[in-house]
């Protein structure tokens, strides 16, 4: 049996969880974007207490690494590092996008969605957005990207797919786009499809450097 603490802080909704074998025992979200930081750590404090647990039974901590908001991801990063570290547990790194991917899969297969392409959309503010593309089985059409949306966006690749574009970007794609291939889901959650994640790197060792591991930022961060 395998104990993760799941960390988010990528995208607007933060989410910290417990989960035994990729099921969530307990969790619990803050929407204030700017209180991520401080959330997290009140957050694993409930969570331990709620499922009666020590946090040394921790077996390892996993965190969405991006790409998202450039001060969550680096408050999610640090944390979870943080944790380790004081722990001596394996840290896992979970794409942002992934588990929205999987997230919106998961939804398909229940609604019996005709959508072979999966989206996951994360809104990168005016009309710009995190994305890529994947496959019912997860294998990656379009590496994660940054994308300025216009009306002949995914032109080509809707001719012969049925596309769902899910997360907090799709709403601005949805508004310009008029194929009849496109669904839409704006707002997800994605604690459980992190949980699902991180449960399988952790049964296959596939863990993050913690020295070196870095958030996925996928465009360079400025200041004007």
């Amino acid at each position: 049996m395998s104990i993760i603490l799941n960390i988010d802080t990528s995208i607007e909704t933060a989410s910290v969880s417990i989960a035994k074998d990729g099921i969530i025992q307990s969790s619990l979200k803050n929407t204030v974007q700017k209180e991520h930081a401080s959330f997290v750590h009140n957050a694993v404090k409930q969570l331990t207490a709620t499922v009666s647990i020590n946090i040394k039974q921790v077996d390892a901590v996993a965190v969405a690494n991006g790409p998202g908001s450039y001060t969550g991801l680096r408050v999610g990063l640090a944390s979870a590092k943080g944790f380790c570290y004081a722990l001596n547990k394996p840290l896992i790194t979970i794409g942002t996008l992934n588990a929205l991917a999987v997230a919106a899969i998961n939804i398909s297969t229940q609604d019996n969605s005709p959508a072979n392409l999966f989206c996951p959309m994360i809104d990168a503010r005016r009309m710009e957005l995190y994305t890529a593309v994947f496959d019912g089985k997860m294998k990656e059409i379009l590496p994660a990207c940054a994308m300025i949306v216009t009306e002949t966006s995914f032109q080509e690749m809707l001719q012969n797919n049925h596309v769902l574009f899910a997360g907090s970007g799709a709403d601005k794609w949805s508004n310009i786009c008029t194929s009849g291939k496109a669904s839409f889901i704006n707002e997800l959650d994605i604690s459980a499809a992190i949980a699902q994640l991180s449960f399988k790197k952790f049964t296959g060792s596939n863990f993050t450097d913690l020295t070196y591991s870095e958030p996925l930022y996928v465009k360079d961060f400025f200041t004007p």
